[in-house]
């Protein structure tokens, strides 16, 4: 650098120099800033309950975890696990309550035994579909009610998608009545299966990574998985003639991606609004993701040839009425699920009303114009 002389006799420096100086002190100065704010990247530990790349569920899971890392802009990594790489599939609660994981990515209804109020919050029979599901959680009441149910575990619920309305499931002989579900060995998970357990149907919930193998066996007679996509990824039409539709007892199933809070809280005000805005925009596109390809795949199953079949108004009508009863008896438990209860009744009564002249009004007008 060419160094002459200010007027004051002083060293002076060309313009040039300045520009390589202060290129120098940029180098210096702003580079350990950039390093200071941003630091070494938050690991995150998710846990799921799916299979390892499963459709829909496990992709997505992983799909929420590339949108933390790049809306956070690298500070937070969320290393994803399958189901059985870290904890079983239906431990993934209270791996995430005692601080073996950080996040899960799961349904509440997977457990519900630690409180029935749970299944609330993840899918009741003839109660709210997966739009109206989550209009209650968010506008209506079902969040702060949600958080509360957590409250003692540790963990904060936060909504991350919905598969859409499931299916009724897959069976080796059809069923014209009440009677020919008993005695039944049925893969059924949630609030469903312990309605299908007091009709008289042996129902267990088989863990999805082991499904298609208790079917294959011969150890299960029907299952009730998911819908047309995650069923025939899982080769369920390969292994019963009858597929039965609507589900009608989970026409709405929630996913959640919680968090244990003590995790949460350790993140700055940026960094937790981050997660919960990439929760919320799972939501929608694991919704979008559900709903095309179950449509796809219900296609394709016409053509391999599936017996679709509908269950009787006698089964639907019991169903119903078992799962009422049920419901009733989870309010007289506590104060709090009285109140979880009526929030969500609440909100059946208001949206079934609604649907109506909206959604079922379109559904019909669309076949009866269209066929």
């Amino acid at each position: 650098m060419s160094i002459g002389t200010d007027e004051a006799g002083r060293p002076a420096m060309t313009r040039r120099d300045v520009i390589t100086v202060a290129g120098g002190i940029g180098a210096v100065v702003a580079a350990p800033a950039i390093v200071s704010a941003q630091g070494a990247p938050r690991e995150l530990r998710m846990v799921t309950a799916w299979p390892k790349g499963s459709a829909g569920l496990g992709a997505n899971a992983q799909r929420l975890a590339d949108m933390i890392d790049l809306m956070s802009a690298g500070r937070l990594k969320v290393r994803v696990f399958a189901a059985g790489e870290l904890v079983p599939p239906l431990a993934v609660f209270d791996a995430v309550s005692d601080g073996r994981a950080d996040m899960l990515h799961a349904t509440p209804h997977f457990h519900a035994a630690k409180n029935p109020s749970f299944r609330f919050f993840g899918n009741v029979p003839f109660g709210l579909t997966a739009h109206e599901h989550a209009a209650w959680l968010r506008f209506g009441g079902g969040q702060a009610l949600w958080e509360e149910a957590y409250a003692k575990a540790g963990v904060q619920p936060l909504l991350a998608g919905t598969t859409g309305p499931q299916a009724g499931g897959w069976f080796k002989k059809e069923i014209k009545s009440v009677e020919d579900l008993k005695g039944l060995r049925m893969r059924a998970g949630g609030f469903g299966g312990e309605v299908l357990k007091r009709m008289g149907v042996d129902a267990v919930l088989t863990p999805p990574g082991e499904i298609a193998a208790a079917m294959a066996s011969g150890k299960l007679d029907a299952v009730e998985w998911n819908g047309p996509w995650n069923d025939r990824e899982a080769g369920l039409h390969k292994m019963a003639p009858y597929y039965y539709m609507p589900g009608v007892l989970e026409i709405g199933p929630m996913l959640e991606a919680s968090i244990n809070k003590e995790a949460l809280a350790s993140l700055g005000p940026d960094l937790q609004e981050v997660i919960r805005r990439a929760a919320a925009a799972s939501c929608w596109e694991t919704y979008c993701d559900f709903t095309y390809h179950n449509a796809v795949n219900y296609e394709t199953l016409l053509l391999e040839g599936v017996q679709i079949r509908t269950f009787p108004a006698d089964v639907v009508q019991a169903k119903a009425r078992t799962s009422e009863a049920m419901l009733r008896e989870i309010a007289e438990q506590s104060e709090f699920n009285r109140r979880v209860y009526d929030s969500f009744m609440t909100c059946r009564r208001a949206a079934a009303r609604y649907a109506q002249v909206s959604d079922l009004a379109q559904h019909q007008a669309r076949a009866m114009a269209l066929g």
